[in-house]
């Protein structure tokens, strides 16, 4: 009989919750489809398949790369272009960066990620620019790189920081890192906490899963375009507070005027005389 009053008690505020739970969910998923999906596909519409061009270089890129490959001379030429890995010499290591965004890893499927890489620079290109995908894209993959050179300098310990100094000579390539930098950029920009949970979980899962270089790396891509996107704007506001700070100086120093002249009181008078001396009579 207890067990019934309680449940009873219980049911009419549970179906409330529910109810605003299920609303929540129905507004968060109808606003990240809208800034996701629906506003750059209207972009699309406007600009026609010109704002695809970097989704088209960067699928056609990691396509070119993989069919010269496959033959030796090819593949060599392809390890000294765009070839990482953290033995390299750093400056060697910078110059090969940009072009080892377009060859494919090893361990990965090439077609299989493609599809991955054309959306993500659509996605991108549509709703942040050229410009600007680039810029992130290249930073995700320049922050993975350079935080396995200091993983492996670190060496084994540190809290599973450090990494073995054999894992210099893997090889470290593709467009995985500017990927997932991309989703998750966009995400936190355009407040898409969906797509922000399937590329963030999804690279925690496959850090725990496989604890390999690639797997640090997508994990350092994320933390990168996290901070990225947290200071998106950031700028103008910077410089909004900065002039709404200096315009009352202004103000005051125009309204002054020039500084008055400071005349002293004898400034006006004439020198007197010296006194003439009379000499004594005789």
């Amino acid at each position: 009989m207890t067990r019934r009053v309680r449940l009873d008690r219980c049911r009419p505020g549970v179906a409330p919750r529910l109810v605003r739970l299920a609303r929540f969910t129905a507004r968060t998923l109808r606003a990240e489809w809208h800034a996701i999906v629906t506003d750059p596909v209207r972009r699309l519409a406007r600009r026609g398949l010109s704002g695809l061009l970097l989704a088209f270089v960067a699928a056609f890129g990691v396509v070119f790369f993989h069919d010269i490959a496959q033959h030796p001379t090819g593949a060599l030429w392809v390890t000294r272009l765009g070839g990482v890995r953290a033995d390299l010499p750093l400056w060697e290591s910078l110059l090969r960066t940009p072009v080892s965004l377009y060859v494919p890893a090893l361990d990965l499927p090439v077609w299989a990620g493609i599809t991955q890489l054309f959306l993500a620079f659509a996605l991108a290109e549509l709703t942040l620019g050229r410009a600007r995908t680039l810029a992130i894209a290249y930073t995700a993959t320049l922050a993975g790189t350079l935080t396995a050179r200091l993983m492996i300098a670190a060496g084994p310990g540190w809290w599973g920081f450090g990494l073995p100094p054999e894992t210099g000579r893997v090889l470290d390539t593709g467009p995985s890192a500017a990927v997932v930098g991309l989703f998750t950029y966009l995400a936190v920009v355009r407040r898409a906490p969906v797509v922000f949970t399937l590329t963030g979980g999804s690279m925690v899962w496959e850090s725990v899963a496989v604890p390999n270089l690639a797997g640090r790396e997508h994990l350092v891509a994320v933390g990168t375009a996290v901070v990225l996107g947290l200071l998106h704007g950031q700028g103008g506001r910077l410089r909004a507070t900065a002039a709404l700070t200096l315009l009352p100086v202004r103000r005051a120093d125009r309204g002054r005027g020039p500084a008055p002249r400071t005349v002293r009181a004898d400034a006006g008078r004439t020198a007197a005389p010296p006194p003439t001396t009379v000499p004594p009579a005789p």
